[in-house]
């Protein structure tokens, strides 16, 4: 039957492409962009809380404060979909430039400088 249509088998060098859910029209006007490196998490029964902060202390100090600047709210369906979104996007990243060590003294490596004193690189 030369007038089926047919479905070319699938690409065994190309993964399959997750389903892709509806698309959202997004308002960002009123946007607002900073910048964090650190991050607190807590929950309530029915709540995740995110409380985002900068520290300028490598390897964070318990005893120096960390300024906390803003807090996301959100119930943990909305949090189970960022988790979502945040997997994805860290996965296709490590994919592309390798992965993310979040050890810090791993990805730190102190060389003795000249004259005694210590640098990082």
């Amino acid at each position: 039957m030369a007038d089926e249509t047919r479905t070319p088998p699938p690409n065994p060098t190309q993964p399959p492409q997750p389903p892709q859910g509806p698309q959202f029209a997004m308002d960002t006007g009123a946007i607002s962009t900073v910048y964090t490196n650190f991050c607190h998490v807590t929950f309530l029964p029915e709540e995740l809380i995110l409380d985002f902060g900068l520290t300028t202390q490598m390897p964070p100090q318990p005893n120096v404060p960390v300024k906390l600047t803003h807090r996301v709210v959100m119930n943990f369906y909305t949090a189970k979909r960022l988790l979502h979104g945040l997997n994805f996007a860290v996965s296709r990243f490590e994919a592309a430039f390798g992965e993310l060590e979040l050890d810090v003294q791993k990805r730190v490596r102190v060389l003795q400088g000249p004259g005694g004193g210590m640098r990082t690189s």
